[in-house]
């Protein structure tokens, strides 16, 4: 029997083509929320944009420097502010003298625990995207899609060269997005899914996870899979009558790493704060939920 998979065991800083406009560079921060850390990726040949620089760590910096390899940089994306994703921004900019260009700044503290990396409270964006605009190289175009859920000022880039789209936290190549509120939002993040279901692209390039070459079955299994935890919530309230959040993940995700029942929380939270929206449920005493 092979032995079991360590995301920590894949190489980290090392340049990996994927097509012929695309690279990718992973970070050295596996996690249990990070899978195998935070991939960044170089768009482009003669001059390049970086998309999620990730973490502020000096020997991903290093690796991304190499990858650019003296060429000009025309930009740094970031696709959201969470601190897995934009810190690299700032010191790659002073080195390389690219603007940080994509998403709003969003500093918030929420108040439960997270599945992932706080929000980056120092990011200071040159330039910001609105849906639809776009960034231009001298052999590529990328091109803004608003994606809230996962957070507020999430952004997918769209490269129409290859059909493809980078798409930070919104869709993983591993596991689900959590959603976590207050800023995360489970009715955003749903129409959000839906927007890309809509879309042409054939190949998603995930910040955790491997690129993505059916989107839509992807996107349709993770609508579905929402739904179905939706359903699982409405069934717990229905037999069990008011009760505490913790109570639903103990019995809804079993077999998960207990480390990760805290960003279950989150998401529960989430679907019960979207099924209130729609006046199927609603918060009882001390934290606990009922249906409507």
């Amino acid at each position: 029997m092979a032995p079991p998979f360590d995301p920590a065991d894949l190489p980290t800083g090392v340049l990996m083509p994927l097509s012929p406009m695309v690279a990718r560079i992973l970070a050295p921060n596996p996690s249990p929320f990070t899978y195998t850390g935070t991939q960044t990726y170089l768009v482009g040949t003669d001059a390049v944009a970086v998309i999620d620089p990730g973490p502020d760590d000096a020997e991903h910096l290093a690796a991304l420097n190499a990858g650019i390899g003296g060429r000009p940089v025309v930009a740094i994306l970031c696709t959201h502010t969470h601190r897995d994703h934009s810190p690299g921004a700032r010191p790659l900019s002073a080195m390389t003298g690219a603007p940080i260009i994509g998403c709003a700044p969003l500093t918030l503290n929420d108040d439960g625990p997270r599945a992932d990396a706080a929000f980056d409270a120092d990011y200071r964006p040159d330039r910001i995207l609105a849906d639809g605009e776009q960034v231009e190289g001298p052999d590529w175009v990328l091109e803004a899609v608003a994606t809230p859920g996962h957070t507020s000022n999430h952004l997918c880039f769209a490269l129409p060269q290859e059909q493809a789209l980078f798409t930070g936290d919104h869709v993983m190549g591993w596991s689900t997005s959590v959603i976590s509120p207050p800023d995360g939002d489970m009715s955003d993040y749903m129409r959000s899914m839906q927007r890309l279901m809509e879309r042409d692209d054939i190949v998603f390039y995930p910040a955790h996870g491997d690129a993505v070459e059916n989107p839509r079955r992807l996107v349709r299994g993770m609508m579905g899979h929402r739904k179905q935890r939706e359903g699982q919530i409405l069934r717990f309230l229905e037999r069990n009558g008011e009760s505490a959040i913790p109570d639903m993940v103990a019995e809804m995700y079993k077999g998960v790493d207990a480390r990760l029942y805290g960003a279950a929380g989150r998401s529960v939270l989430a679907h019960l704060i979207d099924l209130n929206g729609r006046g199927m449920a609603a918060p009882g005493t001390d934290g606990r939920w009922r249906l409507s």
